[in-house]
């Protein structure tokens, strides 16, 4: 068996692989298959029972880094989604849990050198061609990962990591509003006209009413998953909002894209310590929490008037953005501003805890 040098990490309320770039082939085009088999994928029972992931969609990531060229950072991160169910890793958007484990990862594998009692870690996103400031403290040159910070759907508490992404619009598409409209009407075959918005920040996402495709918006994940039809219908619409914003070139060729763009289903708030609630699909499943990348994608989209999830904040001031989810309240800042009629965002950003849970090497 061949046998690869990997960190195993928690970052956020997910898992991954990450693995020093000059740990791993030199070839690129075998890291696919290196990658599945580390994992388990595929696994058609969707346990991946003969790898390293957690049969969901959090579960199932690898990151690699290495020393950056580029002048604005200290490291590049890639980050790859591999499909439980089918052999495809996706390349095509980031991570922003994953991202919350890059910044120290760097400094305990010794890619970039940092001092004093606080750590900014300036990250270059290969997927998304975008910087991540990630701040977090230090103890004699080393992350620190106890503390008493609490993230919701994760246990216990542990040290701050603030990440901070530079200008995240059109990550993922090259424009903020890929199609140019805040909200517009999609044709999907199979459901009808459909009212969306589709905004790319962070990673490439489309948000829909949670009254117009059946739901009440307060399911919780295990209902979603038992709701096959309804699955079925949410990535026909993801999948049109794919070819719309110009990700992939017809619905058929959407399907090679099991990441993005994501599909965020939103209601209006529960009670007055939230501001909307979301649910999103990612790679096919219900998230059990919220996918970073797609919640700053939703603070931004909640500051875009005529948006659907401006429509829901209902008039509240949007200081910071609070989303209700299944495991709770996620609180976010986004710097949103329009010139001359063009939106832009400067920046967003957001608190997790990370833990490194064991290092050695992942047979093959």
């Amino acid at each position: 068996m061949t046998s690869y040098r990997a960190l195993y990490m928690r970052g956020g309320t997910s898992r991954a692989l990450i693995f020093n770039e000059t740990d791993l082939p030199a070839d690129r085009k075998s890291w696919d298959a290196l990658f599945l088999r580390a994992l388990g994928s595929p696994d058609s029972y969707g346990r991946q029972l003969d790898g390293m992931g957690g049969g969901i969609s959090s579960l199932s990531k690898v990151a690699i880094v290495r020393t950056s060229k580029h002048p604005g950072a200290d490291v590049d991160y890639t980050f790859a989604q591999v499909s439980v169910t089918e052999a495809k890793v996706d390349y095509k958007g980031n991570c922003g849990n994953i991202s919350s484990a890059i910044g120290p990862f760097a400094v305990m594998q010794g890619l970039c050198k940092v001092t004093g009692d606080e750590a900014c870690v300036r990250i270059f996103n290969t997927n998304t061609q975008k910087i991540i400031h990630s701040y977090f403290p230090l103890k004699n040159t080393q992350p620190e990962f106890s503390g008493k910070f609490e993230i919701p759907g994760v246990s216990g508490t542990g040290a701050p990591i603030r990440l901070e992404f530079q200008e995240p619009g059109g990550a993922s598409t090259g424009k903020l509003l890929p199609t140019g409209k805040i909200c517009e009407t999609l044709q999907v075959q199979g459901v009808g006209p459909i009212e969306v918005s589709m905004v790319d920040a962070a990673n490439a996402c489309v948000f829909v009413r949670a009254q117009d495709v059946g739901m009440t918006g307060k399911e919780m994940p295990i209902e979603l998953e038992q709701a096959k039809d309804l699955l079925k219908r949410l990535d026909l619409i993801r999948r049109h909002a794919s070819v719309a914003m110009g990700i992939s070139k017809d619905v058929e060729d959407a399907k090679n894209y099991i990441a993005i763009p994501y599909i965020g289903i939103i209601s209006a708030a529960a009670n007055k310590d939230m501001d909307f609630e979301m649910r999103v699909i990612a790679s096919g499943q219900p998230h059990k929490a919220l996918p970073l990348t797609v919640s700053l994608c939703a603070a931004v989209t909640a500051k875009l008037p005529g948006s659907v999830i401006h429509e829901a904040v209902q008039g509240r001031s949007l200081k910071q953005v609070r989303i209700g989810m299944p495991s709770g309240i996620l609180q976010l800042d986004a710097d949103v501003e329009n010139r001359n009629g063009h939106w832009s965002v400067r920046s967003g950003s957001f608190f997790r805890t990370a833990r490194p849970l064991f290092q050695g090497e992942v047979f093959i």
